[in-house]
This record gives structure tokens, C-alpha cells and sequence, in this order.
């Protein structure tokens, strides 16, 4: 009998909530719109929370059965950005295993699967988070190109658009968790049984040909110019991330929060992008690095990256960078379609 009338006081008070939301958002009962359908579900779901229920407070387990909705599906925005970074992890993983562990196998009949789990995995992280870290700049860029096309910021954008640009977000810090990682496996490399053995090899080889001193002035300022920029990547890769937290953003007005994301985003591109070309080097014109006419994973890694920065420096000129602002502040060409 207690839990029956337990029941009814939580169903009346939250149908009298429900009306109460109506008469203050001026929403009439048979109008299905998005917001009465969000509030109605947060009320039945947790009311609890809600403080015109407040002076009934119950646990979310003592909630009658007719209160009880369908679970709601878990992170729903991060669906297609888990996707995207699937596919492409799934692809470059291919991609590197076959030029890393099938081509030596079946040409030298040399067995490198040792290098699956590090050298591998390593080529593949950098790889996914620049190319994700340049999705999440390159739909800014279309839009902008299509603004200045039309002449008017009053259209629409394509769905397609649309939907890209609403998970920047997400796309942007898979792109840090990736690159952290890339920094966790790379301080690795000294840790592992093979690379000893590699060093031990390389050790005897000086001594058998009575070389003094292995230094090679230009692999030391390659790879020194290499970590350096991969660090100063990180760093600012890490401050965007941080400055996406709720908790953070709240903390800043529109236009600090637009500097951080737009130009630290742009020079944490360039950085990496750079990064990527330095660690190439000479690469790029040595044939032995086109294994079965294949381009090295850091060309095909720094093509996408390298296209986004190049529109935007057109974009920046100051001819279309005056004209856009003209536009994103009000400004139509006539005419315009």
C-alpha cells in the first residue's frame, strides 16, 4: 500500500512538473518539439534532480516501472569520429605491415614480425592522429571557400558539412590521445630486447671496421630537430585539449576560446606536420625507401596536412581574408545565390 501510494506521488508530481515546464516555456501540449521531448525525458528519467521534486526525494531504483524509459544510447557523438579513426588505423596498419613485415619476408625471406607490436603500432598512431588532426581543420577551410563562392553566410551547408563540423571536437582529441600514445612508444624504443641486440651489431660492425667515432653530423640534426618538434607539438596539442573541457572553456569569452582553438590549432598542425617532413629528411629522393613502388608511410602521412595548411595560407591573403570578414559579419554580394 506504501509503495502504491509512493508510486502515484512520484507519477503526480512529475506530470505537474511537465505542466509547469509547458506554462513557463510557453509550449502548448501537442506541440512535439525537440525541447519539450528532452525536458520530458530528463524529468522521468532522474527527477529527483529536478528542484520542484525536490521536496520528494527518491533514488533513481525506487522509480515506479511506468517511469522507466529505453536506455539511451551510449556517447552518440562519438560514434562517427570512432569510425573514421578505425578505418583509418585499420588502413595504415595494412599499409605498414606490408612494407615492413610482408616485403622483407617475401624478397629476403627475413622474418620482422617482431616489429608488429612497436615499430608498427608507431608508424600507424602518428599517422591516424595527423591525418584526424588535419579532419578537424579541413571542413573550417571548406566552409570558408564555400562562403566566398556564394558571397553570403545566410546558406545553409551541405548535411555532409554539417555533420563534419559538429564533431571537431571529438576528432580533435582522439587526435591527442593518438599522438600521446606515438610519444609513449617512441620513449619505449630504447627498452626493447631487439633494439640491445641492433646496438650490440652495430657496436661490433664499428669495431670490424676500425672506426673511432660513429657520429654523423647530419642524422644527429635531423633527429634532433625531430624530437624538438615533436615535443612543442604535443605541448600545444595538449592545451587545446585541455581548453575543450567544459570546466576550462567556461573560463573564457568567445574570442580567447577561438584563439586557442583556431590559431594554436593551426600552428599544432604546422608543428606536426613539420615534425613528420623532418623525420623523413632525404628520404623523400632515396629509392630505396620506395619499397615495391610504394611511397614511404610519411608522404602519404603529410599530404593531407600540408593541403589544409596550404589553402588556409590562401585563405589568410589579405584580398580573401578582408572579403571574408566582411562577409562573416553581414555583408552579401548582390545578387547573390
Amino acid at each position: 500500500m506504501e509503495k502504491r501510494q509512493a508510486d502515484s506521488t512520484v507519477t503526480d508530481n512529475v506530470k505537474d512538473c511537465l505542466e509547469l515546464l509547458e506554462i513557463v516555456n510557453d509550449v502548448k501540449p501537442t506541440q512535439n518539439t525537440e525541447v519539450c521531448r528532452q525536458q520530458e525525458a530528463q524529468l522521468l528519467r532522474e527527477p529527483w534532480q529536478h528542484p520542484l521534486l525536490s521536496p520528494y526525494p527518491v533514488e533513481e531504483f525506487e522509480l515506479p516501472t511506468s517511469l522507466q524509459l529505453q536506455e539511451l544510447p551510449l556517447f552518440p557523438q562519438w560514434h562517427l569520429p570512432l569510425k573514421v579513426m578505425t578505418s583509418l588505423m585499420v588502413s595504415t596498419f595494412l599499409y605498414t605491415l606490408l612494407r615492413d613485415v610482408l616485403q622483407p619476408l617475401v624478397t629476403q625471406s627475413r622474418n620482422d614480425s617482431y616489429k608488429i607490436p612497436i615499430l608498427v603500432m608507431n608508424k600507424v598512431l602518428p599517422w591516424t592522429s595527423i591525418t584526424l588532426l588535419a579532419t578537424v581543420y579541413l571542413p573550417g577551410v571548406l566552409a570558408a571557400i564555400l562562403q566566398l563562392c556564394r558571397g553570403t553566410k545566410y546558406g545553409h551547408f551541405p548535411g555532409w558539412l554539417e555533420k563534419w563540423m559538429c564533431v571537431r571536437k571529438q576528432l580533435g582529441l582522439l587526435s591527442f590521445l593518438l599522438a600521446a600514445l606515438h610519444a609513449i612508444y617512441s620513449l619505449s624504443y630504447p627498452m626493447r630486447r631487439s633494439y640491445r641486440y641492433k646496438l650490440l651489431n652495430w657496436a661490433y660492425q664499428q669495431v670490424q671496421q676500425n672506426k673511432d667515432d660513429a657520429w654523423v653530423e647530419d642524422d644527429v640534426w635531423r633527429m634532433e630537430i625531430y624530437v624538438s618538434l615533436g615535443i612543442l607539438g604535443l605541448g600545444v596539442l595538449a592545451v587545446i585539449a585541455m581548453s575543450s573541457l567544459p570546466s576550462v572553456s567556461e573560463s573564457f569569452n568567445w574570442r580567447e576560446f577561438q584563439c586557442i582553438q583556431r590559431t594554436l590549432g593551426y600552428l599544432a598542425l604546422l608543428l606536426c606536420t613539420t615534425h613528420t617532413l623532418v623525420f623523413g629528411w632525404r628520404k623523400w629522393v632515396e629509392p630505396k625507401h620506395y619499397v615495391w613502388y610504394t611511397p614511404p608511410s610519411f608522404i602519404l602521412a603529410s599530404v593531407l596536412p600540408a593541403a589544409v595548411l596550404l589553402v588556409k595560407m590562401v585563405l589568410s591573403l589579405p584580398c580573401l581574408d578582408r572579403r571574408l570578414e566582411q562577409i562573416r559579419r553581414g555583408w552579401e554580394r548582390p545578387h547573390s545565390q
